[in-house]
């Protein structure tokens, strides 16, 4: 099973440890695209007008001191540089020591600057949308679409997709019709008076807490029909539908405020 989730805006700058090196990520094949893109980000982060390109308000300007230093700011595990409510809900730091190795190797984010991030690759803080488009790149969507796709089978093997991704990082990379039978997506739902709606806070928390739920679990569901019983068992209201072309969505009905 892989588990793809996508980054979050906020990050924790590292205060120490060393700077990046690109031959150390994992997934080696993107490596040419994630130097291409860390050097598009640096040069347009100098540029007088780089807030407005990367779409940073004025009170955070300090972000792009971020972008500048890429290459030489310190550096720790994506596990604890993405922060956030989804982020906070898996708790990675608070995992059990085997789910914390089932991370490794179970998880993967979808980055704008580096493709696919494991949570031991070591990383610095960077502001970069997923939407984003680089005088000297282009769209970062564009830069990874041909590249992303060939680092996730690679990690995926004969395993089960669960593609956790917001909209906006599908666009890196959309599962092929081969590989429906092997993907499921997730939609939270929050029932509240008898009506359903998608609520960004519970999505990004349940699916935080779904991630966790697994991990400490350990099962290794490999069809979206056995991920299913899995959350079931595990407490979870899912509901799934017929598979399409893109793979089985599933449905997680929350009822209850999440704490």
């Amino acid at each position: 099973m892989l588990i793809l989730l996508p980054p979050s805006e906020g990050k924790t700058a590292p205060t120490r440890g060393k700077p990046l090196d690109l031959s150390a990520l994992a997934h080696p094949s993107l490596t040419d695209v994630r130097r291409r893109v860390v050097e598009a980000l640096v040069t347009t982060s100098q540029r007088p007008d780089a807030a407005a390109i990367l779409g940073i308000g004025h009170t955070q300007l300090d972000l792009l001191d971020h972008n500048r230093d890429l290459e030489s700011a310190p550096t720790a595990r994506a596990d604890r540089v993405y922060t956030g409510v989804l982020y906070d809900a898996l708790g990675f730091d608070s995992l059990s020591p085997a789910a914390r190795r089932r991370s490794a190797t179970r998880v993967a984010i979808v980055s704008s600057v580096f493709g696919l991030v494991r949570p031991t690759d070591r990383i610095p803080a960077y502001r970069l949308s997923g939407d984003a488009s680089l005088p000297v790149l282009g769209s970062v969507a564009g830069a990874w679409r041909d590249v992303l796709g060939g680092a996730v089978r690679e990690s995926l093997g004969d395993g089960l997709l669960v593609d956790l991704r917001s909209g906006t990082y599908t666009a890196f990379w959309r599962p092929p019709a081969d590989l429906a039978r092997r993907v499921a997506t997730v939609r939270v739902l929050h029932e509240s008076g008898g009506r359903r709606t998608v609520v960004s806070h519970f999505n990004k928390a349940t699916k935080g807490r779904l991630v966790r739920a697994l991990l400490e679990d350990g099962r290794n569901p490999r069809t979206p029909a056995a991920l299913a019983r899995a959350l079931r068992d595990l407490g979870w209201h899912v509901e799934d539908s017929p598979a399409g072309p893109r793979g089985t969505q599933l449905d997680v009905v929350v009822d209850t405020p999440l704490g």
